[in-house]
């Protein structure tokens, strides 16, 4: 029945009976996969802190650490800033530089701005309690389409879809060719369990983070491989480049227990008030220190640390090896002061 349906959708005049036949069953269609998707998420759900309970302060920022961040770099610091923050409240209440030394690491730094903000106006606008709804929640700063409906479903029960990169692979595989826009979000908020959206939710972003995974899928193990049209991989789009490549070299100067570094401007578009060693151009002669890589968005750069004092004409500020692990520090310093053993 559903090969006969997909065929005939699109060509079937709007008043005749075969429309409600149709619809019927892509309503059954929608029932039978939310079915079988929960089915296999109840037995299948990966144990994750934030799936404790229901909490949407914890839901909120799981998910906010999760943009463009894997779930397993994402654990450690989630614990530990949950560990620091357990509250909205006491994260409102933090200044805005231990809030970026705690998420140090997790980088694109304006998402814990955003956070602490987002805090801030639940603090006062909402004495401490998330608003319920998705449109509400995307008042807040640093909440868009996405996060509200995974709050509001998941802490909530709000009958609202999330489209993620999840999300959007798996539906379309499910219908054979590439959902993008407002159609994917259709397509998505159709399949929806009205009983269960936020498991739903969770399941189908599961679902592509372990099973219809990118390039090969494994569909032998997929719970809703009937519905599939695709069955594998669609057809590769067009890709979007590789990385460019960029060769930095910094200095890491040391004076006693103290290191020097300096600080980013604060009207800077990338990391703005951060702190940094000194990046310096080098002639190849220097004792290397260590070498590390690091990948920010389109760039992958290849990095060589020198042990030397800082030119005098870099402004910057000798700070104690103590008070290094609680800065706001770029991720990149923070690997390579890890990597040379000072944190």
């Amino acid at each position: 029945m559903r090969a006969k349906v997909r065929a005939m959708r699109g060509a079937i005049p709007e008043d005749s009976d075969v429309l409600g036949r149709v619809t019927r069953d892509n309503s059954a269609d929608a029932l039978e996969f939310s079915r079988a998707l929960l089915d296999w998420y109840d037995r299948n759900k990966r144990t994750l802190p934030w799936r404790e309970n229901g909490d949407p302060y914890r839901v909120w920022l799981s998910e906010i650490m999760l943009q463009q961040t894997r779930v397993a770099a994402v654990l450690e610091h989630y614990q530990r800033f949950l560990k620091k923050f357990p509250t909205v409240e006491k994260l409102a209440a933090a200044r805005e530089s231990s809030v970026l030394a705690a998420w140090s690491g997790l980088g694109y730094y304006r998402r814990a701005r955003m956070l602490h903000a987002a805090a801030k106006q639940v603090a006062r606008q909402y004495g401490g309690k998330f608003p319920r709804t998705s449109g509400e929640l995307r008042e807040l700063p640093g909440i868009g389409r996405y996060t509200a409906a995974a709050i509001a479903s998941i802490a909530f029960g709000e009958a609202v879809a999330v489209v993620d990169g999840n999300v959007e692979r798996v539906l379309s595989r499910i219908v054979g060719r590439r959902l993008a826009g407002e159609e994917v979000w259709s397509e998505a908020q159709a399949k929806l369990s009205a009983h269960r959206p936020g498991d739903f939710n969770q399941g189908m972003m599961e679902l592509g983070a372990t099973v219809c995974v990118p390039g090969v899928p494994k569909c032998l193990l997929c719970p809703v491989r009937s519905f599939c049209a695709a069955q594998g991989e669609l057809a590769p789009s067009r890709s979007n480049g590789r990385q460019k490549k960029c060769h930095v070299q910094y200095a890491l100067g040391r004076r006693e227990d103290a290191i020097f570094l300096v600080q980013r401007a604060r009207d800077a578009s990338l990391m703005p008030g951060m702190w940094e060693l000194p990046e310096i151009d080098g002639n190849g002669a220097e004792k290397t220190l260590v070498r590390v890589r690091h990948s920010i968005t389109v760039t992958d750069y290849a990095v060589r640390v020198i042990e030397s004092m800082p030119p005098s004409e870099i402004q910057g500020t000798w700070v104690n090896q103590r008070r290094l692990a609680s800065m706001a520090l770029t991720g990149l310093t923070r690997k390579i002061l890890q990597r040379t053993g000072y944190i």
